[in-house]
This record gives structure tokens, sequence and C-alpha cells, in this order.
């Protein structure tokens, strides 16, 4: 199974660029991992907020396909603690799934056609984070529930 982390826009600030790094390449280890950056929309005076919303769903549209299951990362979704997410992802590793894609969207969340096509969703916290943040500790909980699949110490460390 490869893990997809999919954003919107490129990751703006340097610190998060280079936790982002330190830990996809200490993923490289455990599974096939790629983090693949969609168009970011710069939301102008002429466009509401609902159609950026629209329009980033334009953008997510190739994704929702057969071979590619899906997960938002919302602030609605399902929160787990580290061991409860390394379980899941185990679960998804055995159902035998070709991509498992988290999808972190654009500042204003998603639209409403990706909520009814896009069922499972995870929250990371019920805090709101910035979306720099949220990749960083999204790659950080990744790489922790992989060691915590293999007994490594990284979780207690």
């Amino acid at each position: 199974m490869k893990v997809i982390l999919l954003l919107s826009g490129k990751t703006g600030e340097d610190y998060a660029r280079k936790a982002i790094k330190l830990f996809e390449e200490r993923l490289k280890h455990y599974l096939a991992f790629e983090i693949v950056y969609l168009p970011e929309l710069k939301r102008s005076g002429k466009i509401s907020e609902q159609e950026q919303k629209q329009r980033e769903a334009a953008l997510l549209e190739p994704w929702i396909k057969p071979e590619n299951t899906l997960v938002l990362l919302d602030e609605r979704g399902r929160e787990y603690t580290s061991e409860a997410f390394a379980a899941y992802l185990q679960k998804k590793m055995n159902a035998g799934l070709r991509n498992l894609v988290f999808v972190c969207g654009g500042p204003y969340g998603f639209d409403a056609s990706v909520y009814k096509r896009v069922p499972e969703r995870l929250s990371l916290s019920k805090m709101t984070f910035s979306h720099q943040m949220v990749r960083v500790f999204f790659v950080e909980q990744l790489y922790r529930a992989m060691t915590i699949l293999r007994g490594e110490p990284y979780h207690h460390s």
C-alpha cells in the first residue's frame, strides 16, 4: 500500500518544510510514501469562499477513483490516539488497498460535494492549526504509527 499526502498548495514556511522532509525521509524505511501538491488557489476579492472551495474540489476530482481510498483531514473527523491511529493504518494495510490518500484541503475546508463523495475523515485535534502545522503533525504521526507497528522505541522516547 502506498500512502499519499495530498496538499493544497506548497508548504511555505521553512521550518515546516524541514520538519516534513525529515519525517518523509524516515518514512521511506517503512512504506511507500509520497507528498503531492495541488495548485494553490489564491483568493482574491473576485471569488467567494464558496467558489474557492468549488475550484479546489475540481482539483481533487481526478483523485476520486477506485484505486484510491481518500481520507479527509478535517476538524470534524474522527480522532485517534497514536496507538489507535497505528492500528487504523494496519487495518488499511491488511485490506490490500492500493493507495491510501490523506487530503489536506484549502484554508476554508472542503466543498459539500467533496464531503458527499469522501465520507472518511480524520481529525488531528479539536484545536485549530495552521495548514503548515497540520502537515508537520500529520507526517510525524504517520512516522510514529509506523514505529509503533514495528515495536520501535520512538513512541516512548
